[in-house]
């Protein structure tokens, strides 16, 4: 699903049959200003989802942008100026804000997330846990918020999980099936020691850590040597993650800056008294 879907499936949900209230008032267009203006402290991310809604119903809008993906932006800040008619943008309002709030409420958090390992060798990443439609745009948002992307999807890396060990009879068996028909590095998941030394006896490229505590991932790390990458999972909050960074895992992956992120603030005000009747 390219953007533009995603936005004209967006629209229908919010117009299936216009806009009741805006077209009721039966006027003619009014050209004129509208400031978007952040309600809290953010970091922007979703500005193409914003700009491009608004040019689908007022192809003539022009925006201009104060501050850049991936910027920090104060409370109160103005973060661009749209011009057009207005009538038209008052229909996209919503859907725009939603893009952009969502979108940039997932680079806040992620940036928290960031800023908490900072000076150490760790890497914060995302996941899959991504809204259907949404995975490219809340990536974007994630990378925005100084973070990495894990695989982008299933066709990506080889991860094998609790349910591929089952189905395969064995961490053991999994890695040796997969090895047959491709020579991609693995990951394992693993969720107990016993686990952690199976792969590491396998030669995987990766594990990760899965739902340890803190002195269950410093064990673990004694049992890995060299070379192979460690990635912790579970239960990952921003009072946590540092001291997890610090016991020397290379990445941490955390669902909850996509599946649990909370909307930024922004508003989008109207200059009406600016505004002029277009010509007849």
């Amino acid at each position: 699903m390219t953007l533009m879907d995603l936005i004209k499936a967006a629209l229908r949900e919010d117009m299936p049959k216009g806009d009741l209230t805006t077209d009721s008032l039966a006027l003619a267009p009014r050209f004129g200003q509208a400031r978007l203006v952040a309600k809290c402290d953010l970091v922007l991310s979703g500005t193409l989802a914003f700009e491009q809604t608004m040019l689908a119903l007022e192809p003539g809008a022009k925006v201009q942008w104060h501050f850049k993906e991936g910027d920090a932006v104060l409370n109160k800040q103005i973060l661009c100026h749209i011009s057009g008619d207005l009538m038209q943008i008052l229909k996209a309002e919503r859907v725009a804000l939603n893009f952009i709030g969502h979108l940039s409420g997932i680079a806040t958090l992620t940036r928290r997330f960031v800023h908490e390992v900072a000076n150490t060798n760790t890497k914060i990443l995302d996941t899959r846990k991504t809204l259907p439609g949404y995975r490219d745009l809340e990536k974007r948002a994630v990378a925005h918020g100084g973070g990495h992307n894990h695989r982008y999807n299933l066709s990506d890396a080889i991860l094998i999980k609790d349910n591929h060990i089952l189905v395969a009879g064995g961490l053991s068996k999994a890695v040796q099936r997969i090895r047959e028909h491709t020579p991609s590095p693995i990951e394992v998941e693993c969720a107990t020691f016993e686990e952690v030394r199976e792969a590491v006896a396998m030669k995987v490229e990766r594990i990760l850590l899965d739902n340890m505590s803190n002195d269950q991932i410093r064990q673990a790390l004694e049992m890995i040597p060299d070379g192979v990458a460690v990635e912790a999972s579970g239960n990952m909050t921003v009072e946590r993650v540092r001291s997890v960074a610090e016991l020397g895992v290379d990445f941490i992956s955390v669902g909850a800056i996509t599946h649990s992120a909370p909307t930024a603030d922004v508003s989008l005000l109207f200059d009406w008294q600016e505004s002029e009747m277009a010509p007849i």
